[in-house]
């Protein structure tokens, strides 16, 4: 993403620059014309034409910058009603229709256009008119590297947006694998102490019968002892 900001921003620049000098190119000649047609009333037929290619070559370089900031006029209706999925989708098939219409109107279009002119010259200026038209395939270049630059982008957009729900996934699997440890030990203990508890009580009646047993021996032989000596009595008497 930091290369696709780098070289949209120096692309950027570039295109700024030669706007700003042709615009400045433009007030000088047409000031110029100004004061040769109405001061000394001998227009100059050179500053027209060069006004005009001028103002031609200005307006595609805008137009591919305008492609670049993404700020030309669009329909939104449709766009605006879909969901965030549909939207990036609706934006990438417009960056597509976009790089073939640079690849196969401005580039392949303007190409031909250029060398079936360039036999052909200018009326004041006296160049041929393939130079003229030549900036048609250089914005088409511009429109393909700025449709491919908007097109990396919404990937690395995307892929930004859902790092988030993957890492989300990832930590509610590891909170639920965590929460079924926990349950799972807690199963074990619980059990293990009814077992300890089990085997606690089950130790007590066992000492609990041994005793009464014990006591119950007890009784019995001093049951038995008392009769052996009522009977040891009864023969001295």
């Amino acid at each position: 993403m930091d290369r696709v900001r780098m070289a949209r921003g120096s692309l950027d620049r570039i295109l700024e620059l030669a706007q700003t000098g042709l615009f400045g190119m433009m007030v000088v000649v047409g000031t110029y014309q100004i004061l040769v047609r109405y001061l000394f009333n001998k227009p100059s037929t050179v500053s027209e034409e060069l006004l005009t290619y001028a103002f031609a070559w200005l307006s595609l370089l805008a137009a591919a910058y305008m492609f670049g900031k993404r700020g030309h006029m669009r329909m939104g209706f449709l766009a605006d009603r879909a969901s965030e999925n549909g939207r990036m989708a609706l934006e990438m098939v417009s960056e597509c229709l976009v790089l073939l219409f640079g690849a196969v109107v401005m580039v392949y279009g303007g190409v031909r256009i250029t060398v079936l002119t360039m036999a052909q010259k200018t009326a004041s200026l006296g160049i041929p008119m393939g130079y003229v038209y030549a900036i048609v395939p250089a914005c088409g270049g511009l429109i393909l590297v700025y449709s491919i630059l908007n097109l990396a982008q919404m990937v690395g957009e995307r892929r930004r947006l859902d790092a988030p729900e993957r890492e989300g996934g990832e930590e509610g699997t590891a909170e639920k694998l965590g929460k079924a440890g926990k349950a799972g030990k807690a199963g074990e203990t619980e059990k293990a102490g009814e077992t300890g508890k089990a085997g606690e009580t089950g130790k007590a009646e066992k000492t609990g019968k041994a005793e009464k047993a014990g006591e119950g021996r007890i009784e019995r032989e001093k049951e038995d002892s008392g009769e052996w000596g009522k009977r040891k009595e009864s023969d001295r008497t």
